[in-house]
């Protein structure tokens, strides 16, 4: 009784954000940062893990929620819901001699073009290698990545062109010193808050899909 009297210690108590490696850092700092600024914001854990371990923690909830790019998958028996924050068209992104060279006539002269794909676990992968079959496009895949950070360092150093999310293209561009080539409009990256029932009601949560719900 004593302690839920403390407003100090009220205010540390900690509100956990899992989310996996290849979600962008950017769009997650923006879609939690409101979650700072209500008005018992309590203190933020983030935590990143492949996304079933991260499941299995909210399933015995060590976490609040999870930011993933794809719903709760229907084989995880866990009781939870999937709430969709936003989604987004995918823009290729190049080091600006190499963007120079792939823009023009884009997106035919993808084909054959150093190319960074994304890991297995980005929910995007499947749907953008099938973009490159319709297309007719035969990238040369020079690496993969489950971490989309790394991935934009590698790009920064001329090694490859890569997508990351359009809603996200001026922070690539003026972080990175990148440049875009193209929009893929026929490829979408969407971002989901997936909860257990009873954190739905937590301040913090409804900052972040209020942020969500202005940023469509």
């Amino acid at each position: 009784v004593e302690t839920l009297r403390d407003d100090s210690l009220r205010r540390s108590l900690p509100f956990r954000i899992g989310f996996p490696d290849s979600m962008p850092k950017s769009v997650i700092h923006r879609l939690i940062e409101p979650a700072l600024h209500v008005e018992r914001p309590g203190r933020l854990v983030c935590r990143e893990a492949p996304l079933a371990e991260l499941l299995a923690e909210l399933a015995v909830h060590r976490l609040d929620l999870v930011i993933a790019d794809r719903p709760m998958p229907p084989n995880v028996s866990v009781r939870g819901y999937s709430t969709l924050l936003g989604e987004s068209t995918l823009t290729v992104f190049a080091a600006p001699a190499l963007a120079a060279r792939l823009a023009d006539g884009f997106p035919a002269t993808l084909d054959g073009a150093p190319f960074l794909l994304p890991g297995e676990d980005v929910a995007h992968r499947g749907a953008l290698l099938q973009w490159f079959e319709a297309q007719r496009v035969r990238p040369s895949i020079v690496a993969e990545f489950d971490d989309s950070a790394l991935m934009k360092a590698f790009a920064q150093s001329g090694a490859g062109a890569f997508v990351a999310p359009t809603t996200i293209a001026d922070y690539v561009c003026r972080q990175y010193g990148l440049e875009t080539v193209g929009e893929i409009a026929a490829v979408a990256s969407e971002v989901y808050a997936i909860t257990t029932e009873r954190r739905l009601s937590h301040p913090a949560m409804q900052a972040i899909l209020d942020q969500a719900a202005r940023g469509r």
